[in-house]
């Protein structure tokens, strides 16, 4: 018989060397006999089915699904993370906000969060290969957080695949000779419509919202119907070319996930416009120019911070989703600084593209650059197609941005219904047993609540979901579990969880950021939220019972985090001592918690780094 022993603090190497896991104990040392396959560990046994590689307390019949290729997951957490809103949003919050000065405060709170919160979701995720409900078997208690970021997700389904729908549309409607959106003339368009082919009759009017251009009347008119609804109050039926292409959508979103498509490219085109178009240095001049009084501002601390976490992804469950399915030993590290990386500069340079177009817009018009710039869906179904359609071969180029746009937005909401998939799968076994009709009912209820997004009114409950539905309830939600994770399990116990994987320990900085940064992040950006201006979109401002419902919508997913706590603290028996240490203790650890050897927490535990 061979008999071998190792001290506790040498447990953390066996992992990495892909030898037998052997669970963390309260013991002085641990005898393991290799012959028979049997682990006597403090004078209890554990049967095991030879050596594997996993947390303590993971089950030795663990036959989860790994990634075929370690690309198929970089791509796919790149695919969630890189956007519409790369696109959309980072550019305009970038030169609204003093150009290059603004990459001061985003680089910062890049480095000091962002990044710290997504190698914590991966590390999190790949270390105890579960969904974003069940991975809190580090802490029961905190399963709530699991449900919260589950239903937000679900709620982004509800209207984010909309959006894809309108790039479906404008992609059926760009097949042929002429666009639809380059003249008046057509059946949706008002008698106020105005080709604009030279500089605008009033300079002081902004061109962006101008709302009687030919492409402004197809995108509100034709393909939104918007003009035949007075407000949210005036929904109006579904439009039928938009539920169509939402079945389309919904099939593609269905079979890719059933299917398990992985990767897709789309971001080549975004920069062949820096070097076509008439005037387009003019736009990129305007991006980049520097002015460093705006830093001065809290509106720029403020969109930094929020642009930072929402363009990331951290707290929609995906990343924990994601890797979950990595190899327990995968160097997740390196990926959180890969893919991280990847989107911040994807956002920057996708700046180029957009701002060339917005100069090319305001020569063409005898505008200034300011006149052209908007963000959000005005910038790529109006603005975009227009400068399109007065190029050469138009067809071919609306073709081609559009589908960037489809596949843009399509990985976006495989990685949100995956989060929901994988999350309520790994919680409930039978889910997880008849994963095709799961899948189906989730892609088909997304389907039914999105036909309220598609009538007349839609827009206006897409705006309201938008704001509400993944605000302040995300950011909520992820604060939560910053300090879930830092402070009640511990980011010592989180480190030696990473070092069993990776075979080394996260080093102090990330320690510190963990444990105190981006907490404070967390909580300033939750704060910055709550002051938002009233809801409202362009000149119609919602009523206020729009937004009690909105803030009903927020508080249903934010709800889940005490209600499962009192609901965990009341299921339980025993003392009032002994339940809750049976809630912040880890699942594997609840044993000690039987024989009174329960966490003593006291104030050197919590500053411990």
């Amino acid at each position: 018989m061979n008999i071998q022993v190792m001290p506790e603090h040498k447990l953390s190497s066996v992992a990495p060397m892909k030898q037998c896991n052997v669970e963390k104990k309260e013991v002085e040392l641990i005898l393991v006999k290799d012959q028979n396959g049997v682990q006597y560990t403090n004078s209890s046994i554990i049967p095991t089915n030879g050596c594997r590689v996993g947390p303590p307390g993971s089950s030795s019949e663990d036959n989860r699904e790994t990634w075929g290729k370690k690309i198929d997951f970089l791509l796919s957490v790149i695919g969630f993370a890189v956007d519409l809103a790369n696109v959309w949003r980072f550019p305009y919050l970038c030169y609204k906000n003093g150009g290059g000065a603004f990459l001061i405060p985003y680089i910062l709170f890049l480095f000091i969060a962002g990044m710290p919160l997504f190698y914590m979701e991966l590390a999190l995720g790949q270390y105890n290969r579960e969904g974003a409900a069940t991975v809190w078997k580090i802490c029961p208690v905190f399963k709530g957080v699991g449900y919260t970021v589950i239903l937000i997700a679900l709620y982004v389904g509800f209207y984010y695949n909309v959006i894809i729908a309108w790039s479906l549309h404008y992609l059926f409607s760009s097949m042929t000779t002429e666009l639809p959106w380059l003249k008046c003339g057509n059946s949706w368009n008002s008698v106020n419509c105005t080709e604009f082919n030279g500089s605008l009759p009033d300079n002081s009017t902004s061109y962006a919202k101008n709302k009687n251009t030919p492409a402004a009347e197809y995108y509100e008119r034709g393909v939104l119907n918007l003009h035949e609804s007075s407000g949210i109050e005036d929904l109006g039926w579904p439009r039928w070319q938009l539920v169509l292409c939402l079945v389309v959508v919904v099939f593609i979103l269905y079979f890719s996930l059933w299917k398990g498509v992985k990767s897709s490219g789309k971001y080549d085109f975004l920069f062949v416009f820096c070097i076509t178009l008439d005037g387009s240095m003019d736009g990129i001049k305007a991006y980049l120019s520097i002015d460093f009084k705006r830093l001065k501002t809290l509106e720029v601390w403020t969109d930094a911070a929020t642009q930072i976490f929402y363009s990331l992804g951290a707290g929609f469950g995906v990343l924990i989703a994601f890797s979950s399915y990595n190899k327990f030993d995968n160097n997740c590290y390196r990926d959180a600084l890969l893919t991280s990386t990847v989107n911040c500069v994807t956002s920057f340079f996708s700046g180029f593209a957009i701002f060339s177009v917005l100069g090319y817009m305001a020569k063409k018009h005898g505008v200034k650059v300011e006149n052209v710039a908007t963000e959000g869906a005005g910038l790529v179904f109006i603005i975009y197609p227009e400068a399109i359609s007065t190029l050469p071969g138009s067809t071919f180029w609306a073709i081609v941005f559009f589908i960037m746009l489809l596949t843009l937005g399509i990985d976006s909401a495989m990685g949100g219904m995956e989060a929901v998939i994988t999350g309520l799968s790994d919680d409930f076994k039978i889910l997880k047993r008849n994963r095709k009709l799961f899948t189906f009912a989730t892609a088909f209820g997304t389907f039914l609540f999105a036909l309220l997004c598609v009538t007349n009114g839609g827009m206006y409950v897409l705006t309201l979901l938008d704001r509400h539905a993944a605000g302040t309830s995300i950011l909520f939600g992820v604060l939560i579990e910053a300090i879930g994770v830092s402070w009640f399990y511990g980011v010592d116990r989180f480190s030696e969880d990473i070092e069993r994987m990776m075979g080394f320990k996260p080093g102090l900085y990330w320690r510190l950021c963990w444990k105190y940064v981006s907490p404070a992040f967390l909580l300033f950006v939750v704060i910055a939220s709550l002051t938002s201006s009233d809801l409202s979109y362009d000149n119609y401002v919602f009523p206020e019972w729009a937004n009690q419902i909105g803030w009903g919508v927020a508080l249903s997913s934010m709800l889940m985090v005490p209600s499962y706590a009192m609901y965990k603290f009341c299921s339980l028996s025993g003392t009032f001592r002994e339940r809750i240490a049976y809630c912040i203790t880890p699942e594997h650890e609840h044993h000690m918690v039987a024989e009174g050897k329960v966490r003593q927490f006291k104030l050197r535990h919590w500053l411990a780094i």
